[in-house]
């Protein structure tokens, strides 16, 4: 499963690329099946979620290549709509296969998809507003199966704005007949940025990032060559890299508005920020300042893929924060493992207490999950001593050799498999 090994107490200094969007790059990868062309993306994360989808892509019949650091995939054939179980069950976001597959073949058979255990995700919204699209679903044996004589577009309207069944609906509708509406759809970038891509293999969707999205159907899409855009969580986890080591980071190719909320609270924290075209310097004060309230919201609110992070910062500033985390219920299992570092926080339900203190310990902790992973190594970053984060296999699911990364910033962090 492999481990970070990591000698705390070092100012990390320097400057850094963002790598390319997790969470845009992965839908990105599941359209591509769309077209029946060949596809070139560049700055695409060579991360362990990215190697999943590829494996996807490559059972069910694309050619996969990469030629220096461009991706190139070739969906000119798709042999099977069975997406097979053992790769679906490394990561959730396997699900949104079954929008691309169900729209280039009208038909598709997919087991329930894996992942980091942060909570309970069901798919129900992605099912019934499938349904209403003229798709027909079976659960068979822990398997979706959905087919259709053809998608017919149609207004749907989400309980709740979930990133994925926005995704799953767009994918879907994009060679359907007709028009789709998706209301009370997602805002998050990735959202825009899947409409960006998919306009320009041709599709015809508008509305991405407001909460109503509109897909008029068309009968096919055309071959593509496109820029993923960089990371706002990798951005913010290494703004947290500063702040928790009291350092000096610029970094580069950052999409600034991506991350307004958490530059507010990095500001809150104490730290300076100062922003350009594409790059942000972050300086930080020899001590953080609590958070009165850190609430995790939808976009534009604060990410819950920040929220682990933060609270590392949060765990060795002056004062008592508190944190309510409202996306995922099981989001706080990295507490303990920072428990064990000296962390003084108290959880009850979705909200924990953090009252900072003034240094952590290193300690042998274990990550449970992909962000909350992340956020031990920062805490290693901080502790007195060293800090061994087993479990890595998590971290790398979307961070793309983090150690390097590090590293070039002073940070003493090596990475080991064994």
């Amino acid at each position: 499963m492999g481990k970070y090994i990591i000698e705390g107490g070092y100012s990390l200094s320097g400057e850094i690329k963002v790598q390319g969007s997790k969470n845009a790059v992965l839908p990105l990868l599941a359209a591509t099946v769309l077209n029946k062309g060949k596809t070139y993306l560049h700055n695409c994360p060579k991360i362990h979620d990215v190697d999943s989808m590829l494996n996807i892509l490559a059972s069910i019949g694309c050619i996969i290549k990469w030629e220096d650091d461009v991706l190139i995939i070739d969906s000119s054939v798709i042999n099977t709509y069975i997406i097979p179980e053992k790769y679906v069950q490394m990561m959730r976001s396997s699900i949104i296969l079954l929008g691309s597959v169900l729209g280039r073949l009208k038909n598709v058979k997919i087991g329930f998809p894996g992942g980091c255990s942060i909570g309970t995700r069901p798919i129900d919204l992605h099912l019934k507003a499938l349904r209403q699209m003229n798709i027909s679903i079976e659960d068979k044996y822990g398997y979706i199966e959905c087919s259709t004589d053809k998608i017919i577009g149609n207004k749907v309207s989400l309980d709740y704005p979930s990133v994925g069944a926005t995704e799953n609906i767009m994918l879907t509708a994009v060679l359907s007949e007709g028009v789709t509406t998706i209301n009370n759809a997602a805002k998050e970038p990735e959202i825009v940025e899947l409409q960006e891509f998919l306009n320009k293999m041709g599709a015809k969707v508008k509305g991405a990032g407001t909460d109503t999205i509109t897909i008029e159907g068309v009968n096919e899409l055309d071959s593509v060559e496109y820029r993923i855009m960089p990371d706002r969580i990798v951005a913010g986890t290494y703004m947290c890299a500063a702040a928790i080591t009291g350092g000096e980071i610029l970094l580069k190719d950052v999409c600034k508005s991506h991350l307004n909320a958490t530059i507010t609270k990095s500001i809150e924290m104490g730290c300076i920020v100062k922003e350009f075209d594409n790059q942000l310097l972050i300086k930080v004060p020899e001590k953080l300042k609590s958070i009165d309230l850190l609430r995790t919201q939808p976009y534009p609110g604060f990410p819950t893929d920040m929220q682990a992070q933060l609270m590392s910062c949060l765990s060795i500033a002056h004062g008592t924060s508190i944190i309510a985390e409202t996306i995922f219920e099981s989001r706080y299992k990295h507490v303990a493992e920072l428990v064990k570092m000296g962390a003084d926080i108290i959880t009850d339900g979705r909200i924990a207490v953090i009252k900072g203190v003034d240094k952590l310990n290193g300690a042998e902790v274990f990550a449970e999950d992909l962000r909350g992973g992340a956020a031990l190594v920062l805490a290693g970053l901080n502790a007195e001593g060293t800090t061994i984060v087993n479990n890595a296999i998590h971290i790398l699911r979307g961070y793309e050799k983090l150690e390097n990364d590090l590293s070039l910033l002073g940070a003493k962090v090596k990475y080991s498999s064994d």
